[in-house]
């Protein structure tokens, strides 16, 4: 994984990371920003619904989205490469498959953006992105908790956790084939994530802690060995914890 690819993805990696952590930071925080440009950083930190408006949420969430999604897509991309080593894929075909995957994701993040934009109007989120109500908070969690014992979501997880199997399947001798896999990738990831990805109303959207252990949840899900014993524990984790936040004195 020392290939310029690789190199390049986790590069993606850890500069979504490090601009999460920038929008994360208080203002107050931002007092040493002036060396290297106030004004960037102070609007890197603007996240606020009613000041960032559809275009800053949608970076935020674009961002929060590679950030959180690449990684748990790493044994997928680790089998392209293989099959590039093997003289089936290319080194473009890798870029096509991780930006068709990403390209996914950012249509999620589009209507996270606005779906935030809505909640926050209707006063059910505070102005980073957490749940106010705990009708809002347990119809996420309990709805996260039962979207974890569905059909669908036993179809995109058992994909994801055998890529070979899905190369295979999918696999189509055409000049765009990796981008079209790529796409097709990421429409599995979101059928696995995208209620996990929902709680960050729950946690807070730009809680950094949050937001790194759903990442390592959404990691070892994926996980073939792991995974199967951890999606339904989690389910009712999830459900118990909507139940408690609807009926906290219950």
């Amino acid at each position: 994984m020392q290939a310029p690819h690789w190199l390049a993805l986790f590069g993606l990696i850890l500069v979504g990371w490090g601009l999460l952590y920038a929008m994360a930071l208080p203002p107050d925080a931002l007092e040493l920003s002036r060396i290297y440009g106030a004004d960037f950083w102070r609007s890197l930190c603007i996240v606020a619904p009613d000041q960032a408006g559809f275009a800053g949420l949608f970076a935020m969430w674009a961002v929060m989205s590679a950030a959180m999604m690449a990684p748990t897509a790493l044994p997928s991309f680790a089998t392209y490469d293989d099959l590039i080593a093997s003289g089936a894929g290319t080194r473009q075909g890798f870029v096509q498959l991780v930006t068709g995957y990403l390209a996914v994701w950012l249509g999620f993040a589009a209507i996270a953006a606005v779906g935030q934009l809505l909640l926050f109007r209707a006063g059910l989120l505070s102005p980073l992105g957490q749940s106010i109500s705990p009708w809002l908070t347990g119809a996420l969690l309990i709805g996260a908790g039962a979207y974890q014992f569905t059909a669908l979501k036993d179809t995109c997880l058992s994909k994801c956790r055998q890529p070979m199997t899905f190369f295979m399947q999918y696999w189509r001798a055409t000049r765009w084939n990796a981008a079209a896999l790529g796409v097709r990738l990421g429409a599995l990831c979101l059928g696995c994530c995208w209620a996990l990805m929902l709680l960050g109303f729950v946690g807070g959207v730009m809680n950094l802690a949050f937001m790194g252990l759903a990442t390592l949840i959404m990691i070892f899900e994926k996980l073939p060995d792991l995974g199967r014993h951890l999606t339904r524990p989690l389910g009712w984790a999830l459900i118990a914890g909507g139940i408690w936040a609807l009926f906290p004195g219950g």
